[in-house]
């Protein structure tokens, strides 16, 4: 059951998804120092000297099944943008959330965030057969919200004082949530939001595939 998501390799015109290691290590860094992103205050985003145990991290839990971690590259120049994945896996219930995503500040407000959440629920819902994929931010971060909505996710609520961060701030997390009666709708959305983007022009010319990996070394 931990296997349920699989261990895909996830590919488009415009970005490729690779499973998270040590290798993508000074990419990564590179990415997060693209704006400083360590310093934001309503995400977690690891400093460039956390970087090692963040990874570790990473490869630990998709060993256990309980996330799946990828590093973003630009399909046509393999440059490393950000890191995002799958999280909470449910696999009785066929659940997951999508999240703990950063990206560049120079590729934030472009077409990468809507590729790369395309390929994450086509995966989700077309391969691995989801009932539901959940999406969760920081109640008062309204630009994540209003990106969330954007793709056609809808609110299921909030939680309330529903975790502490490092600095013991309390958050309240907004909910959201795609499922699968919904996700035929949600689909042609994003294709359509790629298809317009002025960045994204070749979006719809892809095919995502889902290829198995070799273990971590």
């Amino acid at each position: 059951m931990n296997n349920w998501i699989s261990t895909p390799e996830l590919r488009s015109a415009d970005v490729w998804l690779d499973p998270l290691r040590e290798k993508h290590r000074a990419g990564l860094i590179a990415s997060v120092s693209d704006g400083e992103l360590w310093n934001l205050w309503y995400t977690a985003v690891p400093h460039p000297d956390d970087m090692s145990a963040f990874i570790e991290r990473a490869v630990r839990e998709r060993a256990e099944g309980e996330s799946f971690a990828f590093a973003v590259r630009l399909a046509d120049t393999g440059k490393i943008i950000g890191s995002t994945r799958y999280m909470h896996i449910d696999a009785i219930n066929r659940r997951v959330e999508i999240g703990h995503t950063w990206y560049s500040a120079s590729h934030q407000r472009t077409s990468v965030n809507t590729s790369c959440k395309h390929l994450l629920l086509l995966h989700a819902f077309e391969n691995a057969d989801a009932i539901a994929v959940e999406f969760r931010t920081n109640r008062l971060n309204r630009r994540s919200r209003a990106a969330i909505e954007r793709l056609g996710a809808a609110q299921d609520g909030i939680l309330r004082s529903h975790s502490i961060s490092e600095d013991g701030l309390v958050r309240d997390s907004a909910v959201y949530s795609v499922i699968a009666a919904e996700w035929p709708a949600v689909k042609r959305n994003l294709e359509w939001l790629l298809l317009r983007s002025e960045d994204g022009p070749r979006a719809l010319r892809y095919s995502a595939t889902v290829r198995h990996v070799l273990p971590d070394r």
